[in-house]
């Protein structure tokens, strides 16, 4: 078969197929009178060989190899692309990221641009200064895309740092809480607890919705930051939380805190009176947790509290009478 029959049949180009003799990928394995190269069989199949490796992405030199080489591994060969792909799919992958953020600034000029570039290298930025320059500095001509300020608050571990990208992304304006919300469903506890410190000092309707939605987390600790966050915000559903956490001795000082402003008047200064107290009657309340319930009831005003220390002064428990004695005492109800 001549060389003009064979690039139409099988797709490669006359010329393709010279360079391949010239490399001594493919020879045909004879001539015709004229001249003309004259293709058999075999090499019709070695035209395949190669184009089937090329499309693997292996360069015309390892095709060589692999075609000649009695010795060539394939798995050893295949190892290697898969690498040589990963890399180039991330590689690929960062850079779409960075072109869809620059574009997410709308730039109106090529000085945009530049400025957007640089913000956003001084974010990755192995230096903490640098990186807490860049958060404090996010806004102030170009605003930096909140999908990038996301990014680096949830991998953040400088607290510094991560206050200043906490402080941006609250200047950011939309798009953070959804972005915020999907580190609450991480692997990692670390990026979780992140996710929810920045979402629990962001302001407005969508950031309170997903601190709701965090009160459900499987995480004990996403569930306890959103309950503090939602308690200074006024939502009375995060009281039997905050209860839970005092029994269970996580951030108990922070969430008696938050029960005494949940407590701003009589029907739910007597609710969380009356939670608290069921709680230091349960049988399975041990000794240190009905401590802390008891100095959580200091809190709360009204009468249901105050008749609560008063029973509480006749305790079983020395440690927990002398504190309600004392708790009585503050409030000049002794």
């Amino acid at each position: 078969m001549l060389i003009g029959e064979v690039a139409r049949r099988s797709g490669v180009s006359a010329r393709m197929l010279r360079h391949y003799e010239s490399l001594g990928l493919v020879r045909p394995s004879g001539r015709t009178g004229s001249g003309y190269r004259e293709y058999a069989g075999e090499d019709i199949r070695r035209i395949f060989h190669v184009e089937s490796l090329r499309s693997l992405g292996l360069s015309l030199r390892e095709i060589g190899r692999a075609l000649d080489d009695p010795g060539f591994t394939p798995s050893a060969l295949v190892g290697d692309l898969i690498l040589q792909t990963r890399e180039r799919i991330a590689a690929e992958t960062e850079l779409l990221t960075r072109l869809r953020r620059i574009d997410a600034a709308d730039p109106s000029g090529w000085e945009d641009v530049l400025q957007v570039v640089a913000l956003l290298q001084a974010l990755g930025s192995k230096s903490a200064d640098t990186r807490q320059r860049a958060a404090l500095s996010s806004g102030d001509e170009v605003p930096v895309p909140v999908e990038a300020l996301v990014e680096a608050a949830l991998s953040e571990t400088e607290p510094n740092v991560a206050g200043a990208l906490r402080w941006a992304l609250a200047r950011s304006g939309d798009g953070g809480p959804g972005l915020l919300a999907q580190g609450l469903d991480s692997p990692a506890a670390a990026v979780r607890e992140r996710a929810v410190q920045a979402l629990a000092e962001l302001s407005g309707d969508e950031a309170t919705a997903r601190l709701r939605d965090a009160l459900a987390n499987p995480d004990i600790v996403v569930r306890g930051h959103a309950a503090l966050a939602l308690g200074a915000r006024g939502a009375a559903e995060v009281i039997p939380t905050l209860v839970d956490m005092i029994v269970a001795g996580r951030n108990d000082t922070d969430a008696a805190d938050a029960l005494s402003v949940l407590a701003s008047d009589a029907a739910s200064a007597d609710r969380i009176a009356t939670r608290l107290v069921d709680r230091l009657t349960h049988a399975t309340t041990e000794a240190p947790a009905r401590g802390r319930l008891t100095q959580a009831l200091a809190g709360i005003p009204g009468p249901r509290a105050s008749a609560a220390l008063t029973d509480l002064t006749q305790d079983a428990d020395r440690a927990v009478a002398l504190t309600a004695t004392y708790l009585l005492r503050l409030r000049g109800e002794e």
